[in-house]
């Protein structure tokens, strides 16, 4: 008997459900309890963070200042767009949605929660190998600081972070991460702050005259490191959980995203584009892929700079773990008891948590590529995630305005970011394979960079 059909006798029968649907039901019936200052917590900690915008000025001297200016202006004002594009379909058709797959599967079906799940997936497991590779890096640079001479290599440190991780995948759900991400928005700040210092200082420390801005090598080098470049730019704005950071907000849910996305956003501007051009004035076409590898004096704040950097990586890792997380959840734990935190799940929770974070590791210890992971993570996980989806979406879900030319300016600009962004995302994905390959037979793997 099918769970449509109705039984022959009139005694009920109860009809056990998938426990995938329990799951999303239960979630959903859940009232979110935190502020929109915790939803700006959560939002600047996926997207401002060391790893995304330490990058940019490297992408700017790929680019060069007029282009690379105006890219990294377009990306911070379409991705803001975009993030309240996505804020508005809460509750859209009446229903709650606690996750993206969710979301799109609501509005576009199957195809929209298996292509949503695939990027999102792509997303968040490239993120995570990147920034792992850089929490390595400054835990590297610190060691030596304190030991010039010393034996550890990037790939222990690059453990040590894998290790550390896995004690907090054992925490069960985003917002129970809420102090730790409030901890990692001030090492954003912090992180910004001292960096933007610092380079200006080198900036100043450096003979003007040696610095040049002059985009080198053949048209097709160029070209390359130009969509590199934009990749880069994407990942860095790359924010791919936004439906479920809004299911731990409380009611109107709406009102407080708003908020939080605006604070959220108001930390970005504020250390994305100072990072990027002063970056890119100090160093020139000479500047590293990791802002950090640049800066030589004083070691002190190096050293604290790369800190900051650590610990706002470390909340970063888990917000992006958590989609991968969520998916092995809803299909091995227990949810026939209201206490989810039984031996049983909690041993499960450990497994799988534990063999993401050997995979994590592994890959990041063997090619610890970082500028070619941010590019190839910019270009396929998030610019479908954070330009292209939510612009489809929106036309799709909402109602038509009732003024004409208002419905064809909305239109119209949701039409031409899909057109770009799609093209970035194809530009970003050539430029990065191209270097990816090209470090795979320069470099050895584990090769201690």
């Amino acid at each position: 008997m099918s769970q449509t059909e109705l039984p022959n006798s009139t005694a009920e029968v109860e009809v056990e459900r998938p426990v995938v649907v329990l799951v999303v039901e239960e979630e959903a019936a859940k009232q979110g309890t935190g502020t929109w200052k915790h939803a700006a917590f959560h939002m600047a900690t996926t997207i401002a963070t060391p790893a995304a915008y330490a990058p940019l000025p490297f992408a700017l001297a790929s680019l060069g200042w007029p282009l690379g200016v105006s890219s990294l202006v377009a990306a911070t004002l379409a991705t803001w767009y975009s993030s309240f594009l996505i804020a508005s379909l809460w509750n859209w058709d009446g229903k709650k949605h606690v996750t993206y797959r969710h979301l799109a599967h609501s509005i576009f079906g199957f195809w929209g929660y298996w292509s949503i799940a695939f990027f999102q997936q792509v997303a968040s497991v490239g993120n995570n190998i990147a920034i792992h590779i850089a929490a390595g890096s400054s835990l590297k640079a610190v060691y030596k600081y304190y030991d010039k001479d010393g034996g550890l290599t990037l790939q222990h440190f690059i453990i040590f972070f894998g290790a550390f991780e896995l004690l907090l995948s054992q925490l069960p759900d985003i917002h129970s991460l809420r102090w730790v991400n409030a901890l990692c928005t001030f090492s954003t700040i912090g992180f910004a702050g001292t960096t933007i210092g610092v380079t200006i200082y080198n900036g100043k420390k450096i003979d003007r005259k040696s610095v040049s801005y002059r985009l080198d090598g053949s048209s097709s080098s160029k070209a390359f490191r130009a969509f590199n470049a934009l990749g880069a730019i994407a990942f860095s704005f790359g924010d791919a959980m936004l439906p479920e950071i809004q299911n731990t907000v409380r009611e109107p849910a709406k009102k407080n995203m708003y908020k939080g996305v605006s604070a959220a956003y108001a930390v970005i501007v504020l250390s994305y584009w100072q990072l990027a051009f002063t970056g890119y004035w100090a160093f020139g076409s000479r500047v590293q892929p990791y802002i950090l590898s640049s800066l030589t004096v004083p070691q002190w704040t190096i050293v604290m700079a790369n800190l900051f950097a650590v610990i706002q990586i470390s909340g970063c890792f888990q917000i992006y773990c958590r989609p991968t997380y969520a998916y092995f959840e809803e299909r091995l734990l227990s949810h026939k008891t209201t206490n989810h935190f039984t031996s049983r799940n909690n041993l499960i929770r450990l497994v799988f948590t534990s063999m993401y974070m050997v995979l994590i590791t592994l890959v990041a210890a063997a090619m610890p590529f970082f500028g070619d992971f941010v590019s190839i993570c910019g270009a396929v996980g998030f610019t479908p995630l954070d330009f292209v989806f939510p612009a489809l979406a929106y036309l799709k879900a909402r109602r038509r305005p009732q003024n004409t030319k208002i419905y064809l300016s909305l239109l119209l600009l949701n039409f031409a970011m899909v057109a770009w962004f799609s093209s970035v995302a194809v530009l970003g994905c050539i430029g990065a394979v191209k270097f990816i390959v090209e470090d795979v037979k320069t470099y050895k793997f584990f090769h201690d960079m």
